[in-house]
């Protein structure tokens, strides 16, 4: 099995109303059967199409897509609860967010948000550092495409005290880069109580390649997942999340140029690895994170000087793994059964109360927040390469809510969780319409 990116251009939907039909429709016509498509981007639009860029997951010739469910699937929620206030954070991968873009360096604005919440609900891509993983205590740590499917109503979470965290490794030929992996869960295992009841190394490996998408988002291909896929199902008693280190593939002299760029240059390496744990958890329903592998000694001993410090915990380690074994000791199973989802203890749709994300992104989570009718906050400080404008959707009436930074993002939280609509704390105060029906 293969992953990739393919640019699909889909022509505009009257009033950019029901997209999330719309672009399944065009898809069916635009992807075979053998492809199943993992990821959605809107890069842009205008008078005449989206542009979108999506992530497939595709066993030429074996007409898999319709062994799984649709991401584009949407199950309106009837009703909102109101017994927690529960808002998501998301930074999508490899868009070279302003905040978030790099190593967990949107955790202080992840735990500014959290701050004002009863809970929280967080992607890898926002909190993982590396060795570090300094997530709010409110959390909850799962991977992007659950977060879409929860959105959209067809995924709950169950929150855990303790995951048996299957590790699954790239096979190197230096054992020293394996030993940097099966050392860093060993570290865990003694430090953190952490539950690993296996290590799996691949061989042969995994072919993970990073790339850049003509948006700028960094995507990337993949040989090899079907042998992934098989281990995780024929082993699937054994775990309740897996951990995966592997080699992404870089051009030469990335390494460099990134550590020298001084936060300008889109992390490479995240791109192909959400498109890797999208397709494990889309497949599997598990819990699912990753780690790029150390490439090399040289690599390894290379002085990368002083970094920008969005950068820095990048710079220090040598696994890049214990924020994913981390993040995955407690993240929530993943239940899809109608039934389990409205089950209480159960985290669903109707419990979402609040969206927030970089301004300028519209993907599935976004476009799923516009139908449930779930409040979106859109950061401008927060923003990447993609740069949509959010405000051509069919929203209600104070919906959509831009902010200026994560400090104004946490103050709209408190106002909702509040029951304050966050307009009457500003000025000037506007007058009401008042309009005449006969």
């Amino acid at each position: 099995m293969q992953l990739y990116e393919k640019n699909v251009s889909v022509p505009l939907a009257p009033g950019n109303r029901n997209l999330i039909g719309h672009i399944e429709k065009a898809l069916s016509f635009g992807l075979s059967e053998d492809e199943i498509p993992i990821r959605l981007a809107i890069t842009s639009a205008d008078d005449n199409q989206y542009n979108c860029e999506i992530g497939c997951l595709a066993d030429p010739g074996s007409g898999h897509r319709a062994q799984y469910d649709s991401i584009f699937k949407l199950e309106r929620r009837a009703t909102e609860s109101h017994d927690q206030f529960t808002a998501v954070h998301l930074v999508p991968t490899g868009i070279g967010a302003e905040i978030g873009g790099h190593a967990g360096d949107a955790t202080p604005a992840a735990r500014l948000l959290a701050s004002v919440c009863d809970q929280f609900i967080t992607h890898p891509n926002v909190v993982n550092a590396s060795d570090i993983n300094e997530m709010p205590a409110n959390a909850l740590y799962v991977e992007g495409s659950v977060i879409c499917r929860l959105l959209m109503g067809t995924a709950g979470l169950v929150p855990a005290r303790l995951n048996r965290v299957l590790v699954v490794m790239d096979s190197r030929p230096d054992e020293m880069i394996e030993n940097l992996v099966v050392n860093t869960v060993e570290a865990a295992r003694a430090t953190d109580g952490f539950d690993c009841p296996k290590i799996y190394k691949l061989e042969p490996p995994l072919e993970l390649f990073a790339t850049y998408a003509e948006s700028g988002r960094a995507v990337g291909s993949g040989q090899g997942v079907g042998r992934l896929l098989a281990m995780l199902r024929e082993t699937r008693d054994e775990y309740d999340a897996v951990a995966i280190s592997s080699l992404i593939t870089v051009p030469e002299g990335y390494h460099d140029k990134y550590f020298s760029s001084e936060g300008d240059m889109v992390n490479p390496w995240g791109g192909i690895e959400a498109m890797l744990t999208h397709a494990v958890s889309h497949v599997l329903n598990v819990p699912s994170a990753h780690a790029p592998m150390m490439e090399s000694r040289e690599i390894l001993f290379e002085d990368a000087g002083r970094v920008d410090p969005r950068m820095a915990a990048e710079a220090i380690s040598s696994s890049f793994f214990y924020c994913v074994l981390k993040g995955l000791k407690q993240s929530p199973r993943i239940v899809v059964d109608p039934a389990q989802t409205q089950l209480p203890g159960v985290v669903s749709a109707r419990n979402i109360s609040c969206l927030v994300i970089p301004e300028g992104c519209i993907g599935l989570p976004t476009l799923a927040a516009l139908e449930q009718g779930i409040p979106v906050i859109a950061v401008r400080e927060g923003k990447g390469v993609v740069d949509c404008d959010l405000n051509i959707l069919p929203w209600r009436q104070h919906q959509l809510i831009h902010v200026e930074n994560y400090w104004e993002a946490a103050g709209v939280l408190s106002a909702l969780r509040a029951g304050i609509q966050p307009n009457s704390v500003r000025r000037p105060f506007e007058r009401l319409e008042v309009k005449t029906w006969s």
